[in-house]
C-alpha cells in the first residue's frame, strides 16, 4: 500500500471537512505576530515556550509537515524566511491563502517528510514539526533528514503522540473506554483486524503509526541531536487524558 499517497488524499479530505488542523489563522493573529505577540502549538493545547525559539527575525524556518495555514504564516509575520513543506496540496493551499490575504512571503513545497532532498545540507536554522509523525511509517528517516538540513546550532521542535495512546482499542476509546489491545510499535495497517482496517479505509481517514519512545526520542539522539527540553500535553477529547498525557513535545539541537 502506498501510505504517502493514501494519506495525501486523506488529508485533502480533512481540509474539505474543516478539521481543526486545516483551518487558517485569522488576520488578528497575524497582526499580533507582526507586533511580536504570538503563541504556536506543537501539540493540542500548550503553546511552545518562548525560550525554545531562536531569534526568528531573518531566520530560515522549515515548517515540516505543517501545512494548514497556521504555524507558517505566524513565523513569516514574525520576520522569518519560511518554507512550508507538507504532503497535502490542499493543506498547502491554506498557507498560500493566508500568505496572499496578509501579503506574507512564504515558500510552499509539497513532499514527504522522510525525503527532504529538495533542500541542501544545512539550509535551515529552525525546523518546526507539529504532531504529524503519526502519519509516517519510518520516523527515524525523518530525524536523519532533519539533522542533515539543519545548520549547526539549529533547533528541531517536534510534537509526537505518546505511544501509550496506541495500546488501547481505538474504537472503544471513541466510546470512552480504555481497553488494552495493541503492542508498540503500532500500525493501523498491521495492528487492526482486516474488518476494522477495511472500515477505517472506507471512511477515508489518515492512516496512523504509533512509534516507540526508542524511535521518537532515541531516534533523534541517534540522528545526532541533543534533546534539551520536553513537555507533555493532553488530547482534550481522549479518555486517556484523565490518567496520562497523550502528547510529547521536544526541543533538540544540532551541536
Amino acid at each position: 500500500m502506498d501510505i504517502r499517497s493514501y494519506n495525501r488524499d486523506a488529508w485533502n479530505r480533512e481540509v474539505e471537512s474543516s478539521n481543526r488542523w486545516t483551518q487558517p489563522v485569522d488576520s488578528e493573529t497575524i497582526a499580533k505576530a507582526r507586533r511580536g505577540e504570538f503563541g504556536i502549538l506543537l501539540t493540542e493545547n500548550i503553546s511552545v515556550p518562548q525560550r525554545w525559539f531562536p531569534p526568528l527575525k531573518n531566520a530560515d524556518v522549515l515548517c515540516l509537515a505543517s501545512g494548514g495555514g497556521q504555524q507558517g504564516p505566524i513565523f513569516a509575520a514574525l520576520g522569518a524566511n519560511v518554507t512550508v513543506y507538507d504532503n497535502s496540496p490542499a493543506q498547502l493551499k491554506q498557507d498560500q491563502l493566508v500568505a496572499e490575504r496578509e501579503a506574507l512571503s512564504l515558500k510552499i513545497v509539497e513532499g514527504d517528510a522522510a525525503d527532504l532532498s529538495a533542500f541542501a545540507n544545512e539550509s535551515f536554522d529552525l525546523i518546526f514539526n507539529p504532531v504529524s509523525t503519526v502519519f509516517m511509517q519510518d520516523v527515524r528517516k525523518v530525524w536523519r533528514e532533519c539533522f542533515r538540513v539543519l545548520r549547526h546550532g539549529g533547533i528541531l521542535l517536534t510534537g509526537s503522540m505518546n505511544p501509550i495512546h496506541y495500546i488501547f482499542d481505538l474504537y472503544k476509546m471513541d466510546e470512552g473506554a480504555l481497553e488494552v489491545a495493541h503492542s508498540i510499535p503500532y500500525s493501523d495497517v498491521t495492528s487492526l483486524t482486516k474488518e476494522d482496517l477495511d472500515e477505517y479505509l472506507a471512511k477515508g481517514l489518515p492512516l496512523e503509526f504509533g512509534h516507540s519512545l526508542t524511535d521518537l526520542l532515541g531516534g533523534q539522539c541517534a540522528a545526532g541531536f541533543v534533546i534539551t527540553d520536553l513537555y507533555e500535553d493532553v488530547m482534550s477529547d481522549s479518555p486517556l487524558a484523565k490518567y496520562h498525557p497523550n502528547y510529547i513535545a521536544t526541543r533538540a539541537i544540532k551541536l
